[in-house]
């Protein structure tokens, strides 16, 4: 039996008109929709009010700047590349980039192994796991001025309680944030006091790997070293790169530690990079030369989060990624 096309493909709709194709497209709208639309706008007026002000115009003023000689106090008068070509032959910039450069190295895969290996040890089934995660996040929320406080005076050479450890077992401590040998190592052994800050993504992203993986790896034969080498690490490797990317942008605005304990000394030992800024800025009222520094450091910043992106292409799965490792 023939078939009418239309009852196999439907009977095409009459096109709409015009008029219908402005109403679904909002050209018309209802006062009410109007009215809910200005409403909408107007709860997000003080953000876009606060990111003109606080975000869009300081990023505009400091690139002025930072082509000016601008001593604060006076305005700014333009020398255009002066300042950028300053840097090269200022030693104290290359001092600062020189100590930050060493402290990120050193902290960042130190924090990013101490937080997972705290991580990896919480995802155990024991007793009283809620209290020991408050424990070991609590620090990342202790406030940067109350932790500069309390590690200067554990770390105090005359009555520190480091040092008070040290000598009952016949040893004498060095002088810590007050040498220039010991107080780069300082504050890399301070930076892991706040190792727990990535705990919480750490731990999200161990109990998202289903177990089936391990379940298939112990029949295997595979022990709990390779679960974690070849399981675990990959499996949570985005977190991984996370929590490294976010700790170089960290280590290199490094400043309350820096200002409180040592104030860049002793003999510029710890003259981090943003505190150099912060005294170019507002010790010596070059404002404009500060600004330079900043800009300076997003382009490293930037440059180091394109590198490691790039490095890490092979080395972070991506579910779904046929060319994740």
């Amino acid at each position: 039996m023939k078939m009418e096309p239309s009852l196999l493909f439907g009977t095409p709709s009459a096109p709409q008109n015009n008029t219908s194709l402005k109403r679904d497209r909002g050209f018309w709208q209802s006062p009410m929709r109007k009215r809910e639309a200005g409403y909408a706008y107007l709860g997000l007026l003080p953000w876009i009010l606060g990111f003109l002000a606080f975000t869009i115009y300081p990023v505009v003023a400091s690139a002025y700047y930072s082509l000016t000689d601008y001593p604060i106090l006076k305005g700014p008068t333009w020398v255009g590349l002066t300042n950028y070509a300053t840097m090269l032959s200022d030693d104290l910039f290359w001092k600062s980039l020189k100590v930050t450069g060493i402290y990120t190295i050193a902290a960042v895969p130190l924090g990013v192994v101490v937080g997972y290996g705290m991580a990896l040890l919480l995802n155990q089934q024991v007793k009283g796991l809620s209290a020991w995660r408050t424990i070991y996040f609590l620090p990342s929320i202790v406030p940067a001025i109350a932790s500069a406080y309390l590690w200067a005076w554990m770390f105090n050479p005359d009555f520190g309680i480091i040092n008070g450890f040290l000598i009952h077992l016949g040893i004498k401590g060095p002088e810590w944030f007050g040498s220039e040998q010991w107080v780069l190592p300082s504050f890399i052994i301070m930076s892991v006091w706040g190792a727990g800050g990535g705990l919480i993504l750490y731990l999200a992203s161990l109990q998202g790997v289903p177990t089936t993986l391990y379940e298939a790896a112990k029949v295997d034969g595979a022990n709990a070293w390779d679960c974690l080498l070849h399981i675990t690490v990959p499996m949570t490797s985005p977190v991984i790169l996370f929590t490294f990317l976010t700790g170089i942008i960290g280590t290199f605005q490094i400043f309350t530690a820096g200002y409180i304990i040592t104030s860049g000394g002793p003999n510029n030992a710890s003259l981090f990079y943003v505190l150099y800024l912060f005294e170019n800025g507002w010790e010596y009222f070059k404002m404009g030369y500060a600004s330079a520094l900043a800009w300076v450091l997003l382009i490293i910043m930037l440059a180091l989060t394109g590198l490691v992106l790039i490095a890490s292409r092979r080395l972070v799965y991506y579910e779904g990624d046929e060319k994740g490792a």
